[in-house]
């Protein structure tokens, strides 16, 4: 009878942390029912809800030491819904039918430049530089198209003035993802050190600042960190090669300028 009940602890699955994943699952599907029922704002406005249970069900899976294969393969699951197939099939419903034929193609680029993407990490991870994502993050691409619908709902604009943009950044999202642009992580920043008064007010008047029009400041913020990628990559190579853009590099850190690597640690599925 010990040895079953062990068994039995062993196969079972950690509540907490598979609860907030299962959070963000729920948020993207939400996010594609709404968008079938023409709830485009609310539609966006999920998809950003699935990233902030996506940051947290990691972060306490960490703090509560329950990590485990089964959360990891979990989130990536959840991820594919709540940021790949949930954000094309948004855009899809608000501009990209218009388009026909093209306008499924650009959605499924996104859908399986996402899938790409987390397929990557999910077999490179333990071997990268932890301050850098190789390629765009999924919830930063899922951002974008998310933010680029929540704007166009948000001041009612018509999606047939600008399915060619929505097409656009669909695919330049899908593209960016499964490219070698190194993005800042920013997972060498110390969270638990001290900082200065300044900081904590620069932190506050963000947020008020985000209040004021979420929609346009999201979009605007997410956007710059993807065009922050292809800048940082170009800034820190001696001479730009195809292997730096896309492909399967040779040696990935040859070129690029490294400070000392940060202590490594468990990361999120991004």
């Amino acid at each position: 009878m010990p040895d079953t009940q062990s068994g039995l602890t062993r196969r079972g699955i950690y509540l907490l942390p598979n609860l907030l994943t299962t959070a963000g699952l729920f948020s993207g599907f939400y996010a594609i029912v709404a968008s079938m029922n023409g709830n485009f704002q609310l539609a966006a406005i999920a998809i950003f809800v699935a990233m902030i249970f996506d940051g947290l069900d990691g972060r306490v899976a960490r703090l509560t030491n329950t990590q485990s294969e089964f959360g990891a393969e979990y989130d990536s699951m959840a991820d594919i819904v709540s940021f790949g197939i949930a954000p094309a099939l948004v855009a899809y419903n608000w501009a990209l039918h218009d388009l026909g034929k093209l306008g499924w193609l650009a959605a499924f680029i996104f859908v399986a430049g996402g899938a790409l993407r987390l397929a990557r990490f999910n077999t490179a991870h333990g071997s990268s530089d932890k301050r850098f994502f190789q390629g765009l993050a999924i919830p930063s691409a899922a951002a974008i198209v998310a933010g680029l619908v929540w704007v166009g709902a948000r001041y009612e604009i018509d999606p047939s003035n600008v399915h060619w943009i929505v097409a656009l950044f669909t695919i330049a999202c899908g593209l960016l993802m499964v490219s070698n642009f190194k993005y800042h992580s920013f997972k060498d920043v110390d969270w638990r050190g001290k900082v200065n008064f300044v900081v904590i007010l620069l932190i506050v008047l963000g947020f008020v600042v985000v209040a004021t029009e979420p929609s346009i400041v999201l979009f605007v913020l997410f956007t710059a960190y993807a065009v922050s990628g292809p800048v940082l990559t170009i800034r820190n190579v001696s001479k730009l090669k195809l292997e730096d853009v896309i492909g399967d590099p040779t040696d990935e850190d040859a070129d690029f300028k490294q400070e000392k690597p940060a202590q490594p640690e468990k990361e999120d599925k991004q």
